[in-house]
């Protein structure tokens, strides 16, 4: 029923509905509901009410009348009000209005607050009810579980017991076969037993019991048996058979046990075998060797002991750790004893302890032939020397007929006796090369040209050779030219401490001449007779030791190391720890590209087989694994890392302190990617480079390797905007094309003075030009004129020099100066002009400045800015 029908009922019955009384404001209107149900609803405009009386008036006034409710003649108490404070009663009003409206918005703050308040406890409350009952129904919960747990066990008790009742009685039955025979009922096995009971009837409990229920009954009372007799060895054991449907009917066999007793005993055994274990294991003391760091897992692991418990040990002293931390040797140690251990402390320097093997018997020492090392100025025929006795032409092998790399070679002469040569660099870049070359070497030939005298890396060679402790033999070259003078040259190595023979010392001079081959046989004798007087040897009859004396990455062949060997033989198939690198020696050749089976001592080879080049000067040897070689290898990598890391980090904090300590501006820096074709040659490259850093400008090789350039070297340089240095190398295609598309420039060189000379003159471009002030004439002023749009102006005359428009200018006052700056303006009368010579008068304009007054003095310069070069090193 719609509510219209209803108010219609309602008027039927005699009740008039409620409604507002109908003024003529008002109106009815319609409102639709759901499901068809419509309303009237009466509607009335609310009338706008007549202000009240002014305060302090009677409310019949307001009632009297609008005769009466006019107000009387003369200002309101607001007006007053408004008149006292000194401000309008509009504004006086406004700001009534806005104290009201100040105090609705603090009690509607005051009431959100409150609202908060109730809301945010609330909310306490009701989280304290649910952890109330979180806490009720986990206390149901655990009580439910033990009530369980103690049913279970009771049904456990009852089963036991009933199962030793069933073995009580089977022992019964067994003990009186023909009591047990006579109390059989005729009708069969299923008739009742005499000392049974008879079974219940059925009932509500039977019934459950049926179902499958499970109910608990008073045990019925058993007689007393007789003595149990002994049982025999033939006898069945107790609790022995299986449950079979005949046995469970027959109720001759006894039950086997449950499958969770069985269970629970293995369990039993299981924790008592562990924990006997454990106990073995604690009364034991183990010898356990800590290095200066191990992780947590690996001490574990030695002592033998589980990493929960170590970690448990660790928490306990306030350490939370993990199985992967790092431990250092200290509390290592402080765990290995508190665990009943003893400890051996290592270092991880220890793997090379006994690398080098025992020290030689003398009885299974043989005489060795010699190593020469021939060593000298550039260009005073060192090579040309080796080549006349060697009788090959090495010097067209070399770029620019100069030695860029260490040759080793050995040289069989007539009389059967063998000499090996070590060819070193004379250039100034190759020093470190001539020091390694002394260190390897018994006898020094320092080649001396008749024409040039003694140079600068003839002093270096002497120096290097001394501090060796090698004897040295001087070889005076070119004596076939005309301006030859071998005298001059002995006498000149006198002020070295190199005396001749000739003159009273004991060093051998021989005069030869390597284009004519003269003297050559004179220089083997002097070699020879010197070995002679060293008595070398060496036991050829152990493991291989020796030195690093070049190595190169070879395209075909992968990284090539040339060795020299001191001691014992190097075989084919030996694995060799050279430096970082290792490898097993694939192939053995020698300097001629023939295959060696093995090589000897002093005998020089290349090996082919380590997994990388290895350092030029660094010692290779033989070990007898694998393992062994992985782990040296492993710890010298690992610890060349940290010296470079800390070196690098200190060198440049050192740089930045004195920077800071200066004032110095940053150096401006030279990248660069050095690419060569041996190890040696990569090294004489960086460190010449290096050298000629100075405090502005500096060069430094970011990357250097031996090897071609490839698609990595290109993005390497891309990435730091590094040009790359190719030295006997080359790129391949897809690294030229990259390098094309990236704009990396390769510049290639194969004569190491024209690469030093590029990175010089790139070098000297980075240095900034150095400014050079020259002073041109002095000017006074004469008088100051004031020019609109132009500003102060000074009429001058030039007292000595000339001045020049554009030049430097300084104002003097009182023969102080007040200003620098630049000549805007000179001009002559009206023109401008460019210069103006001593006695003429002009007119000047300076360069944001106009602080100018009658008598300061002028004086006039130009800068000239010099470029700027690096001075070559020697």
């Amino acid at each position: 029923m719609s509510d219209s029908d209803k108010v219609k009922s309602d008027s039927e019955n005699g009740r008039k509905p409620l409604s507002l009384g109908r003024g003529k404001d008002s109106g009815t209107v319609k409102q639709s509901f759901s499901h068809g149900r419509s309303k009237q609803v009466v509607v009335q405009k609310k009338k706008k009410r007549i202000a009240s009386p002014a305060p302090g008036k009677p409310a019949k006034a307001a009632e009297a009348g609008p005769s009466a409710a006019k107000p009387k003649a003369g200002p309101s108490k607001a007006a007053e009000l408004a008149k006292k404070l000194g401000i309008t009663e509009a504004e006086l009003r406004a700001r009534q209005a806005a104290l009201k409206k100040r105090e609705e918005d603090e009690q509607k703050r005051k009431a959100e607050a409150a609202a908060q308040e109730d809301a945010q406890r609330r909310l306490k409350e009701e989280q304290e009810r649910r952890q109330r009952e979180d806490a009720e129904r986990a206390e149901a919960e655990a009580r439910k579980q033990a009530e369980e747990e103690a049913r279970k066990q009771a049904e456990e008790a009852a089963a036991r017991a009933e199962q030793e009742a069933k073995s009580a009685k089977n022992d019964r039955k067994s003990a009186k076969p023909a009591e047990r025979a006579d109390n059989r009922a005729p009708g069969g096995r299923d008739a009742p037993r005499r000392n049974e009971p008879t079974p219940p009837a059925p009932g509500p409990d039977n019934a459950l019991s049926e179902l499958g229920g499970r109910l608990k009954s008073k045990k019925p009372k058993i007689p007393d048996a007789p003595a149990k007799p002994a049982r025999t060895r033939g006898e069945p054991k107790r609790r022995q058979g299986k449950l079979t449907i005949a046995a469970a009917l027959d109720g001759d066999e006894d039950r086997q046990r449950s499958l969770a007793s069985v269970r629970r005993a293995r369990e039993r055994e299981r924790e008592r075998r562990m924990s006997n274990g454990r106990d073995n294991s604690e009364k034991s003391s183990r010898e356990v060797i800590v290095p200066e760091t191990i992780t947590l897992q690996e001490l574990a692991n030695r002592m033998k002991e589980r990493v929960a418990d170590v970690v448990k040990f660790m928490m306990k002293q306030g350490e939370m750790m993990r199985a992967n931390d790092v431990l250092d040797a200290d509390m290592a140690e402080l765990i290995v004893e508190e665990f009943g251990h003893t400890v051996k402390r290592v270092s991880e320097s220890d793997v090379e302890i006994g690398l080098e093997g025992p020290e030689d018997d003398v009885a299974d020492m043989k005489p060795r032939p010699p190593v020469v090392t021939i060593m000298g100025h550039v260009d005073h025929g060192k090579t040309s020397l080796l080549d006349a006795m060697r009788s090959t032409d090495v010097v067209s092998g070399e770029a620019g007929g100069i030695t860029q790399h260490i040759g080793a070679y050995q040289v069989t002469l007539k009389s059967g006796d063998k000499i090996s040569f070590l060819d070193t660099p004379g250039h100034a870049a190759f020093s470190a090369m001539r020091a390694r070359g002394a260190n390897v070497t018994d006898i020094v030939i320092l080649v001396v040209a008749a024409d040039d005298g003694v140079m600068p890396q003839t002093i270096e060679a002497i120096s290097h050779s001394k501090a060796a402790g090698v004897p040295i033999i001087v070889a005076v070259n070119k004596i076939d030219k005309p301006e030859a003078d071998a005298s001059k040259v002995l006498t000149e190595l006198l002020q070295y401490d190199i005396q001749v023979e000739a003159m009273g010392g004991d060093v051998q001079a021989i005069e030869v001449s390597a284009k004519e081959k003269m003297g050559l046989d004179a220089l083997t004798e002097a070699i020879s007779l010197q070995a002679e007087i060293l008595e070398l040897q060496a036991n050829p009859d152990r493991d291989a030791d020796g030195v690093v004396v070049e190595s190169q990455l070879d395209k075909g062949r992968g990284p090539v190391a040339t060795v020299l060997v001191k001691r014992g033989t190097l075989k084919r198939g030996d694995i060799v720890v050279a430096g970082s690198q290792w490898g097993k020696v694939r192939a053995l050749v020698n300097e001629r590209g023939q295959q060696l089976k093995e090589a000897g001592p002093t005998v020089p080879a290349e090996i082919l087989g380590l997994d990388g080049a290895p350092e030029p000067g660094d010692p290779f040897v033989v070990v007898d694994s694998e393992a062994r070689a992985r782990e040296i290898t492993d710890y010298r990598i690992r610890m060349k890392k940290n010296a470079r890391g800390s070196s690098a980090a200190k060198a440049s904090l050192e740089q930045m302190l004195s920077r800071l300590k200066d004032g110095s501006a940053e150096v401006s820096e030279a990248p660069l990617v050095v690419k060569g074709d041996v190890q040696g040659s990569v090294e004489a490259i960086t460190q010449s480079v290096e050298k000629m850093s100075t405090e502005e400008v500096r060069a430094r090789v970011i990357y250097g390797a031996v090897g071609g350039i490839s698609e990595s070297d290109v993005l390497l340089a891309q990435s730091s905007g590094a040009p790359i240095i190719a030295f006997n190398t080359r790129a391949n295609k897809q690294a030229r094309e990259l390098a094309e598309r990236e704009g990396v420039e390769i510049r290639y060189y194969s004569v190491i003075y024209d690469l030093i000379d590029d990175v010089r003159d790139t070098l000297s471009g980075m240095l900034a030009p150095e400014k050079r002030e020259t002073f041109i004439g002095y000017a006074e002023i004469l008088e100051v004129f004031n020019i609109s749009k132009v500003g102060k102006v000074a009429g001058c005359r030039v007292t000595e020099g000339v001045v020049k428009r554009g030049c430097g200018v300084r104002l003097l006052r009182d023969d102080v100066v007040i200003h620098e700056g630049m000549l805007k303006t000179l001009k002559r009368f009206k023109d401008e002009v460019p210069e103006v010579k001593e006695g003429i008068e002009c007119g000047m304009a300076f360069e944001r400045y106009e602080d100018i007054r009658v008598g300061d003095q002028i004086e006039c310069f130009q800068i000239e800015m010099i470029e700027r070069k690096l001075e070559a090193t020697v």
